[in-house]
């Protein structure tokens, strides 16, 4: 989870009481986080950059660990809102948003790389060198949480004093964008900055989200001075300082939602330091097709929430006062519907982790506080013990093992050609269960058979010492329209034996002795194997296993295209069933 640092003099200023380091610890496990370790500026130093600095100083600093997704955690002015909030000190402030003049156009162009901007103004802003880094700092942690490190969402902030509107949100050829970017002393093409910063500690990371795109997202001024080239890196001449007082915000994203909770959070934090505290100026944005849409929205979500599901889920019995008394601890407004029996949670915009009646409900018991729960036992006895499916396949495991084969943990993901055309099948016979926006082109679909994983780790491992006899026992997924998810998952045993000779007879001793062991081995009516064709295996070398009066699986000798497929250059025989039929 991420963590934040902050000055404990700084911190028990602004909520407006000091603690021990012991009650503060207290304080933020009552609240839900965590107070990671206490220590300073200077050891912080000492400790990352491996030397001391004179100037830094020995005030104690407490790391606070916050939720992964409470991004209204991540800098010292949304926590010492919250801490307020939750002592009582000050009631949950209300965001508005205003009206502007401001208007950011997007190009078609840009849907090649960051298809999605949006943008916002902090108008009459004060800021101090302290709450100037704190603003520095909660971009760089958005960017690395709901940004995911600037591949989902960029943050550009600019001083709207040295641009004009409107502004174009573009993608150019690399080599046509110039300017001069932050803290350089000359003009710079896409091309020789990328090259620039790619020995920059700090921003080379960043590069391959663009790199190699024939065009990098760019934002102009009416002049057509650039604002930045988001991801990478903003423009020096609309730099902000501590004497900004009027803030563009920009937002490039290639996912809408998270781009409108990165910039909700940075306008709810820092508006409090607007001449009109709590107050942000919207923008116009433009999309490609001619809409127009108003950003941010700072929109207030409404919740219903049975009174009696939030006190039985939490173990509680509380009245419907105390349950609207604990929500305006935790920021939300309440009120009561459905004749008492339910409660209507407003959620203001800064709480995006909300989405869910059990995010509420867990909420009030922070407020209420875990430890005042009441311990009670449970109102029946149970007693735990393994899922069948999984006692089967932990026994079946040991026997195959003891025959001399080594078991493989392969990926539950593949991708098409695996369980396709390297297998001389083709895709739609397969009912496979394809990912909808797969990241990488090796993993696209959940297995539908173990046997392509197997002949993958025979490939990685074929300099071994042959034979190689390698087993795995695991859930392959099929599309099933009876169940309520569309798919279900199936156990299956899959083994392969890959030496100079295929070795059929050795896969079906294999088999004979799984069954013999399930106890199906000495009645053929039981077992059986029966011949049969199937691209993957040899003409002729390939039979259906039956067990109980149903097929349960092939086996047989791997088909030589096959064998090339998977970069093997030996013979090699597999055998396949499924052993749920066997519980």
């Amino acid at each position: 989870m991420p963590t934040i640092n902050i000055l404990k003099d700084a911190l028990f200023e602004a909520i407006g009481i000091s603690y021990t380091d012991e009650e503060f610890g207290e304080l933020c496990f009552d609240f839900g986080i965590e107070l990671d370790e206490i220590t300073s500026e200077k050891q912080i130093f000492v400790r990352e950059k491996k030397e001391k600095f004179d100037d830094t100083s020995d005030a104690v600093v407490y790391k606070i660990e916050v939720p992964a997704n409470r991004y209204d955690l991540l800098c010292m002015e949304g926590l010492v809102r919250s801490l307020k909030v939750f002592l009582r000190r000050m009631a949950a402030p209300q965001y508005f948003v205003l009206s502007s003049t401001q208007r950011l156009i997007i190009r078609s162009e840009t849907a090649q790389v960051r298809p999605f901007a949006l943008a916002a103004v902090l108008r009459n802003i004060t800021f101090t060198e302290a709450s100037y880094n704190n603003f520095i700092d909660l971009q760089d942690k958005l960017h690395l949480t709901v940004g995911r490190k600037r591949t989902l969402v960029a943050i550009g902030t600019h001083d709207l004093d040295t641009v004009e509107g409107p502004f174009t949100y573009e993608a150019l050829p690399p080599q046509q964008i110039k300017f001069k970017a932050l803290n350089q002393v000359k003009e710079y093409t896409g091309l020789e900055l990328m090259e620039l910063y790619s020995h920059d500690s700090h921003l080379k990371e960043y590069l391959p989200i663009i790199q190699g795109k024939s065009v990098y997202p760019v934002i102009f001024d009416r002049n057509r001075v650039v604002l930045s080239m988001p991801p990478i890196i903003n423009g020096d001449h609309s730099r902000i300082s501590l004497n900004t007082k009027n803030v563009f915000i920009d937002i490039t994203a290639t996912d809408l939602n998270k781009a409108k909770i990165a910039l909700d959070t940075l306008v709810t934090m820092f508006s409090q330091y607007c001449d009109k505290p709590f107050t942000c100026e919207c923008v116009e944005i433009e999309r490609p097709d001619g809409q127009v849409e108003i950003q941010p929205q700072l929109k207030y979500r409404e919740q219903v929430v049975s009174l009696q599901m939030i006190n039985q889920k939490i173990g509680i019995n509380e009245p419907a006062e105390n349950i609207q008394m604990f929500l305006s601890r935790m920021c939300f407004e309440s009120n009561l519907v459905d004749e008492g029996e339910s409660v209507k949670v407003t959620i203001p915009p800064t709480r995006a982790d909300i989405l869910h009646p059990c995010d509420i409900i867990e909420d009030v018991a922070i407020a209420f506080g875990f430890n005042n729960v009441h311990k009670t036992f449970p109102k029946t006895c149970t007693v735990g013990h393994q899922l069948p499916v999984n006692k089967l396949s932990d026994q079946i495991r040991l026997e195959v093992a003891l025959l001399g084969f080594t078991e493989a943990l392969t990926f539950a993901l593949c991708s098409c050609d695996d369980i396709s055309s390297r297998l001389r099948k083709k895709m739609n016979e397969t009912s496979a269960v394809q990912i909808a926006n797969p990241k990488t082109s090796e993993f696209q679909v959940a297995r539908t058979s173990l046997l392509p994983g197997l002949l993958k780790t025979i490939a990685a491992n074929k300099r071994m010492p042959i034979p190689l006899r390698i087993f795995e026992v695991a859930d392959v997924v099929l599309k099933d329209k009876h169940t309520d998810v569309g798919a279900q998952n199936q156990r299956r045993l899959c083994a392969v034996y890959y030496n100079k000779t295929p070795g059929f007879e050795v896969i079906h001793g294999l088999l004979d002795r799984v069954m013999q062991v399930l106890n199906v081995a000495n009645d053929k009516d039981f077992y059986y194997i029966k011949a049969t064709e199937d691209s993957t295996y040899f003409t002729g070398w390939c039979a259906e296993v039956y067990a109980l009066g149903k097929a349960i699986g092939k086996l047989g000798v791997i088909h030589p295209e096959v064998i090339t497929a998977f970069d093997l250059n030996m013979p090699a025989s597999a055998v396949e069933i499924d052993i749920e039929q066997f519980l």
